[in-house]
């Protein structure tokens, strides 16, 4: 068995200062010293509220409308949304590496508004039906398979790379503050006009969001050449993979918690409904406090200038802990507190797990990797989804929780342990002028690293 590749990630002691004056910029922010940066930025923010917004009203419009409150049915839909992933990210990830990422995003974006707006038209003239539904989830998945790994792939083309472990960062705070605000507002809106105009002003949201992406100057970007066009990119990817024991044990983990411990969207809603009695507003704060949790553990992460891979495994495993705590909070008061930690612990291995990949990636591989890195973790929820909703109906609602919450501790700690002791996976690092080294003396050939 190869060898994992050491991988060496340069500590820069530089002080960055802005533009504008020398004065000091916090860590936790510098990636906002770059114009284009602070534009995506802002667009990620309406994107991503945008998205919450739609996926609180579109689950509470499957549960209480168009069917009697079935978590099943919420689960079908919820991998609808996600199949898309599985089936074309491999694809997707290598037009991301050929194609202009920032025209992918954009294209992405309005499409994302424009099924909004047609289910806001449905649900508004009492048109609205499950099929409908199924419909609209499968093609926004279409669009999110194409627009996930341009999303990621995009940062390295807005901050130079010692700042990239701060831009993803960031970008999970822009994400976690919109989910803070999207499903408290859509909440609120679903308790005093209804789902349709949810829908609507989310359709508005991802229309302004393309704007913003379209403002940002190409002469901004950080230089990148698009890789040609041929046979076997696809394959190139996976050989490049197959030599990186590191990135497959962060895939490998962190994809079984997304499939049975990261479906809060669906466990949170069965939860305010059938065992709390609440209604839509009361759903929309059980998620506006996960992503209490979420924004502070993005917080936390932008501050840190290297991804480790203890960190990845520490916190599914504190994920796993605290989801399962979780489950068996007695009343609505202690749940709610109990998505703080929840939040902070899931953010905090999205995050960790999604700058290890990015920044250890080469550039010119770098869109199939994170294609491919999406298709387990998200393409893992249409796996997850309808077996935890299933769970939820034919056990209760508790267990919908735990049963995921379990597996993924027991499996997270079993596979940490055999890949460690296997592989012998070490993360070091060197003070040096280079950003990210990569040495790998015994993995297969890699036409990449060029060992």
């Amino acid at each position: 068995m190869c060898r994992p590749p050491h991988v060496y990630l340069g500590v820069s002691s530089k002080i960055v200062f802005s533009e504008a004056g020398g004065a000091f910029v916090s860590r936790t922010f510098q990636s906002f010293e770059y114009r284009s940066f602070r534009h995506w930025f802002v667009a990620n923010v309406l994107a991503a509220s945008a998205q919450w917004m739609q996926r609180v009203a579109q689950d509470w419009l499957v549960l209480t409308v168009l069917t009697q409150n079935s978590s099943f049915q919420v689960g079908v839909v919820t991998a609808l949304q996600f199949l898309p992933i599985l089936l074309l990210s491999p694809y997707a990830g290598v037009v991301v590496d050929r194609l202009d990422r920032k025209g992918i995003i954009q294209v992405t974006q309005t499409s994302f508004g424009v099924f909004g707006l047609l289910l806001g038209i449905m649900v508004f003239t009492g048109h609205a039906h499950l099929w409908l539904v199924y419909g609209l989830a499968f093609g926004g998945g279409v669009a999110a398979a194409f627009d996930s790994p341009a999303r990621q792939a995009f940062v390295s083309e807005l901050v130079p790379a010692s700042s990239i472990t701060n831009a993803v960062a960031l970008n999970s705070v822009a994400f976690n503050f919109a989910r803070l605000v999207g499903p408290a507002i859509s909440g609120l809106m679903i308790d005093w006009v209804g789902e349709a105009w949810v829908f609507f002003v989310n359709s508005g949201m991802f229309l302004i969001a393309a704007m913003f992406t379209t403002s940002i100057r190409h002469k901004d970007l950080v230089p990148r050449r698009p890789v040609p066009r041929k046979k076997g990119q696809l394959r190139e990817g996976l050989v490049y993979l197959r030599g990186r024991p590191d990135l497959i044990l962060i895939i490998v983990v962190v994809g079984f918690a997304s499939a049975l411990a990261l479906n809060q969207q669906l466990t949170t809603a069965v939860m305010a409904t059938t065992v709390f009695h609440r209604g839509a507003g009361q759903y929309g704060m059980l998620s506006a406090l996960i992503a209490v949790g979420s924004f502070s553990g993005a917080l936390f992460a932008a501050r840190r200038k290297l991804p480790r891979l203890r960190l990845v495994v520490g916190s599914t495993i504190a994920l796993g802990v605290v989801s399962t705590i979780l489950a068996f909070t007695p009343t609505y008061e202690t749940y709610g507190i109990m998505c703080v930690p929840t939040g902070f612990a899931m953010i905090t291995m999205l995050t960790s797990a999604n700058a290890a990949v990015q920044t250890t990636t080469a550039e010119d591989v770098r869109g199939r990797v994170l294609a491919l890195y999406g298709m387990v973790v998200m393409g893992s929820t249409p796996i997850g989804a309808p077996f935890v909703g299933w769970i939820g109906q034919v056990i209760d609602a508790r267990a919908s929780i735990w049963v995921g919450s379990v597996s993924t501790l027991i499996v997270t700690i079993i596979t940490a342990a055999v890949c460690m002791k296997r592989w012998d996976i070490h993360l070091h690092v060197r003070a040096g002028a280079h950003p990210i080294e990569i040495e790998n003396p015994n993995a297969h050939y890699d036409p990449y690293m060029g060992n």
